[in-house]
This record gives C-alpha cells, sequence and structure tokens, in this order.
C-alpha cells in the first residue's frame, strides 16, 4: 500500500521563501490532480494557512473553483502533534506539503524526521549559504558545515533507524536580481563543494519577483491567472517555468498523478 510523499520545508533564515515556496508546491500539486495536504506548523506566522484561506475567499468572491490542497495550522499545545497528524494523513492523501516556522523546535524536527523530500530555500548569497556551511572568508572554500546540517544530519539517522527511510535533501536556490555574476559564481562552487560533503541535491529555484508578493492578498499562484480572467505578461511568463522547472526537480514520485506536474488547462496558457 502507498502513503502519501512528505514533503517539509524547512530554513531557520527569514526571507528564504520558504512559505511562498511551499504553497505554490502544493498548489502546483493539487493542480496536476494529486490530492494534498498542506500543514503550516507557524502558528505564529501561520504564512501558509493565511495563504489558503485567502484563496478559499477569493474562490467565494469570484464563484471560482481553484485547485485547493486540505490545509491545517497545527497548534504544539492544542489538538494533534505533528508526527501524530502527519502519521494519519499518510493514508488519506498522495502528498503532504509541511511548512515550518523559522526556527528550531520539536514540531520542526518531528516533520524532518518523516520527511521523504526535505527542501531548504536559499537565497543566492553568502549569508544564506552560512545556514548549512561556514566559508572561508579568503579562499570561499567550504571549511565546516554549519548547525542547520548537522540538524539535518541527525534527523536522517533518526529515520533511517525508524524504519530503514531515506531523507532526500534538496537545496533550493532561489536567484536575486541583484547579486553580481561572480558572487554567484562562488555561492554556486561553494554550494557544490558542501553537497558532496553533507549530501544534498542543489536545485534552481525562483528569482526575486513582486508577482508573488502581489498575490498573497487573493491567495493565489501563477498557475491561476488564467481562470480568473488575467492575461499573463512576459515576467509572468518566465516565473510560472521557473515553477514548473522547480516542482520537476524535485523528482516526487508520480504515483496516482492525473496530470503532468504543473501542466493543466488553467496553468498552459
Amino acid at each position: 500500500m502507498q502513503t502519501a510523499h512528505l514533503i517539509v520545508f524547512a530554513n531557520e533564515k527569514g526571507g528564504s521563501g520558504k512559505s511562498t515556496t511551499a504553497v505554490h508546491t502544493a498548489v502546483a500539486l493539487a493542480a496536476a490532480g494529486r490530492r494534498v495536504a498542506a500543514l503550516d506548523l507557524d502558528h505564529r506566522q501561520r504564512t501558509l494557512g493565511r495563504y489558503l484561506e485567502n484563496r478559499i475567499g477569493t474562490m467565494q468572491r469570484m464563484g471560482i473553483d481553484l485547485p485547493l490542497p486540505r490545509v491545517e495550522t497545527l497548534h504544539p499545545d492544542q489538538g494533534p502533534q505533528v508526527g501524530d497528524r502527519i502519521d494519519a494523513l499518510r493514508s488519506e492523501v498522495d502528498i503532504i506539503v509541511v511548512d515550518t516556522p523559522g526556527r528550531d523546535d520539536g514540531p520542526a524536527r518531528a516533520a524532518i524526521e518523516r520527511a521523504d523530500t526535505l527542501v531548504t530555500p536559499i537565497n543566492d548569497s553568502f549569508i544564506d549559504l552560512d545556514l548549512i556551511g561556514q566559508v572561508d572568508p579568503d579562499s570561499y572554500k567550504i571549511k565546516r558545515p554549519s548547525f542547520y546540517a548537522e540538524i539535518v544530519w541527525d534527523a536522517r539517522k533518526v529515520r533511517a533507524k525508524t524504519d530503514g527511510g531515506t531523507v532526500d535533501w534538496v537545496v533550493l536556490r532561489n536567484r536575486l536580481q541583484h547579486i553580481e555574476a561572480r558572487n554567484m559564481k562562488r555561492v554556486a562552487a561553494a554550494l557544490a563543494e558542501l553537497s558532496k560533503r553533507v549530501g544534498f541535491r542543489v536545485i534552481p529555484g525562483l528569482s526575486e519577483r513582486v508577482i508573488f508578493r502581489e498575490l498573497f492578498p487573493k491567495g493565489l499562484t501563477l498557475l491561476d491567472l488564467k481562470a480568473i480572467g488575467s492575461d499573463a505578461g512576459i515576467a509572468h511568463v518566465a516565473a510560472r517555468q521557473e515553477l514548473r522547472e522547480m516542482i520537476a526537480g524535485l523528482s516526487l514520485p508520480d504515483h496516482r498523478a492525473t496530470a503532468p506536474l504543473g501542466r493543466t488547462d488553467q496553468a498552459a496558457a
């Protein structure tokens, strides 16, 4: 019996686009015909939860149907614990997308220890890279893995001991438009070196685009523009293609899918 594939988005630094990427991933998978549950573990910020609540409001206001994951916000002191809720959902959906808080806490670790795919979005900068590896200031070579890499390493050991499973760690490299080309190359080289030492894959993420922030109040994604009667400009088309490539780069199992990832009638414009 196949159980849900668990994707956990985790990064302890703010401003990496973690929640935005988690929302777009959940909606893209739902649009591709997957049964998706989205869990927001940040009961204070609730970015993922509020995003999808805004989406429901838009659907009701406009009288339209949009791909919609099931969404829940979990509070550690109220209701089921994270591990119990994930285990319960495993047999009810195809994909579980979890957005963790921007901090190290028990619920986040419980999710990471159960993850099939762990996604860590980082911006193309040494500030964000420092989360997973310390860089020599002169040579730009990796000196040692950082504390977050150790957290993931411990979580992987727990997962292997629990059920023999593995955690596919994916570092999502979001591009920042204002970063100079030389610095981008240095970051890329450092990531390539660190990936071999620590054990993660690097895939391209999303560029820094105002459109992602503008869509939040309505709970919309780049896949919804045709459904709401909006013409997509060149920038929107490019950003939507980035999203499709990012989803493909996650290399998720394709069982139960009824359409290629990110390719629906609504997304094909």
